[in-house]
């Protein structure tokens, strides 16, 4: 009988790594890499979870949290011994300025300080080389003092240059500079109200106490959201690798398909000079195309280019969604040659394909030589989710970080896991057939190209109210309704959708922003006002989520609907 259970056991377990796409992680933690590199776990998991990392000269391993908790909002890591495995793992640091929200990002070390962020603020501490956690107070080194409704797009990244300065960005709280926002067929304010302080870079001085935006310099401009951003020694450029916008096919579906909108408009691999603009919100690159194009919002219909050749184009277009969130130049000589001067990156995975699979969740490199790319993008580091939803996923990609001896950290923030990469092989001989298998992972379904039929997921509109739900609800909260992690709630289980109907029909009609706690976690995303939609349309989208998901209760109807509407005046009855 013990026999038998346990081959019961090994076919269990056989079946759910193929379920998922033969994409489960060993449990020795290894992941799949270019053959002579080895990867173990170097922490199993971190409850905060882990965003940007750093490493100190003589190997102490800083992270910055996604959220903070009262034992800090940083972890101090320390391999005493050198044999790989965590001696000491200690949380330090708090935020002068009251944070909200899990957006908060950097990490790097500049001139014997530790620097890190916020989602408004910047920060540092002084560190002290014979301790491993910093002992004085932090000091703050830029504030975002804007009055912000919604926390989108407004996390702190930054980089330094060789001349003494520090680059911050201001992400735009607006998808395409429309108002009311996400609205569908509603043009985009032209010209872009937000342009004068969001949607761009700022340099500052790197060691100057409590700045602000106005004590910095304008750097660029037309970038809606960054979070991966990094200085190449090698041709003393800034990088940046670029969120596009979304909801192309819920604003527009007049325009563009569903398809279309999982895999536009580009995530961009920008090369930022002083005075570049690099289009946002009047342009986006279609990387299938090769172009930047007019965006919808300033009519453009997927091919108009119009105003956008006056627009500073990427270096590389990667398909959209994949949300690259950490950007390194590799300067060591551990890897092989090939990777010199090189950018690696950290995709953290698509949250909007729906109804195709999410995307990315990998570490990809791209080689470099004299200051632009030598070659295709190539996978460098895979494993860590093959997903329909974006809640499937075991570990999303995130910080990316190298040690003086050469080794190479990875984070992910579903867990708050650390892998440690080397490289074991022959680095003379490396070379095209070391990467055979990692070119091979392209064709997996979470890198290549879905196929327009047979890679959609969602059944066509089987129920009422779940055609509404597919064309304005699914890319955020998901096909199973789990929505994103600190972006988009879920529906299934929780008071705002199967409580107060009064409430709920508001939130659709007037929207919402900013934060808000939800079965014990916190989301700071931003729900657009849908007033454009009839009493009917409303009634049955909620009448929907009400009775799936798991929730069992009662429906909407369109009178108690039409009556909500006449008490916010604002709103026409449709």
């Amino acid at each position: 009988m013990i026999f038998h259970k346990r081959i019961w056991r090994v076919i269990v377990a056989v079946l759910f790594i193929t379920l998922i796409g033969c994409q489960k992680i060993s449990n020795k933690g290894e992941l799949f890499l270019p053959e002579g590199f080895v990867s173990t776990v170097y922490v199993d998991s971190i409850a905060e979870t882990v965003r940007h990392m750093t490493v100190n000269d003589n190997g102490d391993l800083y992270v910055k949290f996604k959220r903070s908790s009262e034992a800090g909002v940083l972890a101090a890591i320390r391999d005493a011994d050198k044999d790989g495995i965590v001696d000491s793992l200690v949380k330090f640091g708090s935020y002068h300025i009251p944070q909200r929200g899990s957006y908060s990002t950097a990490a790097r070390i500049y001139k014997g300080y530790l620097y890190f962020s916020s989602q408004l603020t910047v920060y540092r501490y002084k560190l002290d080389p014979d301790k491993l956690v910093p002992t004085g107070e932090a000091e703050i080194i830029v504030h975002d003092d804007h009055a912000h409704g919604s926390h989108e797009h407004i996390g702190k990244p930054i980089a330094f240059d060789n001349d003494g300065n520090i680059y911050v960005p201001f992400g735009a709280p607006n998808n395409a500079c429309q108002n009311p926002k996400r609205t569908p067929m509603a043009p985009g304010q032209d010209p872009c109200p937000l342009l004068k302080d969001h949607g761009g870079i700022w340099r500052f001085d790197a060691e100057k106490i409590g700045q602000t935006q106005h004590d910095g310099e304008k750097y660029a401009s037309g970038l809606r959201s960054i979070v991966a951003l990094d200085w190449n020694n090698d041709d003393n450029h800034l990088y940046s690798v670029v969120h596009g916008r979304d909801d192309l096919t819920r604003l527009w579906p007049n325009h563009f398909s569903q398809w279309e909108s999982a895999l536009l408009p580009s995530e961009e691999f920008v090369k930022i000079e002083k005075g570049d603009h690099f289009g946002w919100p009047y342009c986006y690159y279609d990387q299938m195309q090769g172009k930047k194009v007019l965006a919808p919002e300033y009519g453009g219909d997927g091919n108009i280019i119009g105003r956008c050749a006056d627009y500073k184009d990427p270096i590389i277009g990667f398909p959209g969604h994949w949300a690259p969130n950490d950007l390194v130049f590799y300067e060591g000589d551990a890897f092989p040659e090939r990777y010199k001067n090189g950018a690696f990156i950290g995709f953290h995975g698509s949250t909007n394909r729906a109804p195709y699979p999410q995307s990315s969740y990998f570490i990809g490199f791209v080689p470099f030589k004299n200051g632009k790319p030598s070659g295709e993008y190539e996978i460098f580091a895979d494993g860590f989710a093959g997903i329909v939803n974006t809640r499937d996923a075991m570990y999303r990609p995130m910080g990316i970080a190298f040690a003086p001896d050469g080794t190479m950290y990875l984070s992910e923030t579903e867990k708050g896991k650390i892998w440690r990469v080397q490289f074991k092989g022959d680095r003379e001989n490396f070379g095209e057939k070391e990467l055979v298998a990692m070119e091979e992972r392209k064709s997996m379904s979470h890198i290549r190209t879905p196929d327009i039929v047979k890679d959609r997921i969602e059944p066509e509109d089987s129920k009422i109210g779940q055609k509404t739900y597919n064309q304005y609800c699914i890319a955020c909260h998901q096909s199973n309704g789990m929505g994103t992690s600190g972006r988009f709630p879920p529906l299934g289980g929780t008071d705002w959708v199967t409580g107060d109907k009064e409430r709920l029909v508001k939130i659709i009609l007037n929207g919402m922003e900013g934060a808000i706690e939800v079965n014990g976690e916190t989301y700071d995303g931003l729900m657009p006002q849908h007033s454009f939609l009839s009493d009917d349309q409303i009634a049955d989208v909620l009448s929907y989520i009400r009775t799936n998901f798991g929730n069992k209760s009662n429906n909407v109807t369109a009178e108690e609907v039409e009556k909500i509407r006449k008490e916010n005046t604002n709103f026409k009855k449709k």
